[in-house]
């Protein structure tokens, strides 16, 4: 995807009714188009998330989100920074994540944390409390997702996903390829290189694919949600916190009696 790929792309959305985009990775503070894309996306009148691993944020980024009403969103991971560098497999990334989220915070900038439970007695609830001790309001978890390094070579499915895809929102790969969220991308609706987004979106095969996610969820078509965790356009519910205990719209309506995140499997 060119720039003016991405600009189209963008336009597209905002003339469907879309009301929020979020750039994400790989890592975006790293693509040096990104102010270019978020000044673009404003314009549009599209609210504008970035996720981040919140490790390598130059000055002129920060001014940029500043400027354009950025929120961001990043993974954490463990108050340790031990046990943090880990998991994301860089030394030294906790001091930096930290040190960028409280810069967020300083800034004024809206910032939304995710806690992932990655092993058994990690120090999920931990790091919980220490996003709130920095400042960040919202602060969710969510359970490892078998896709990606997570997926340790297994073919991805279906049934690893939330349940709601292609609903609210979709995805769009750095080739143009379509998919229907940004976990999904085993599943190609279409490549907006070659067709307009809408003509995608409204296409038999996401019609298909829909079908397909939400039967092997159980799912009625959007009627109820569980919390959204890392894409605030699947609403109307809020993030999480570790101790809701799950994140799958299936179990929604199942309150556990304590909290299971962070527990052995």
């Amino acid at each position: 995807m060119t720039v003016a790929d991405w600009k189209r792309t963008i336009d597209q959305f905002a003339a469907m009714g879309g009301r929020d985009v979020q750039f994400i990775g790989g890592e975006p503070a790293l693509y040096p188009h990104l102010p270019e894309l978020i000044a673009h996306a404003h314009a549009a009148k599209l609210g504008i998330e970035v996720f981040s691993n919140m490790t390598v944020i130059r000055e002129p980024l920060w001014e940029t989100f500043t400027a354009y009403g950025v929120k961001l969103a990043t993974s954490y991971y463990s108050d340790s920074a031990e046990e943090h560098d880990k998991v994301t497999n860089l030394r030294g990334s906790h001091r930096k994540t930290r040190a960028n989220i409280s810069k967020a915070v300083q800034l004024g900038i809206p910032i939304r944390g995710g806690v992932v439970a990655v092993r058994s007695a990690q120090r999920v609830n931990e790091a919980v409390s220490d996003l709130q001790t920095i400042g960040v309001g919202r602060v969710g978890g969510d359970r490892t997702r078998k896709f990606g390094r997570a997926s340790q070579g297994a073919a991805p499915t279906v049934n690893d996903l939330c349940g709601h895809c292609a609903l609210g929102q979709v995805a769009v790969g750095p080739a143009g390829d379509v998919w229907p969220c940004v976990l999904g991308r085993f599943i190609t609706l279409g490549n907006v290189r070659t067709a307009p987004l809408a003509v995608v979106w409204n296409s038999a095969r996401t019609v298909e694919a829909r079908a397909e996610i939400a039967a092997a969820h159980g799912l009625k078509p959007a009627e109820a949600c569980t919390p959204p965790q890392f894409l605030p356009s699947c609403g109307p519910c809020g993030p999480c916190v570790p101790s809701v205990g799950h994140c799958d719209p299936k179990e929604a309506g199942d309150e556990p009696a304590a909290a299971t995140i962070g527990a052995p499997a």
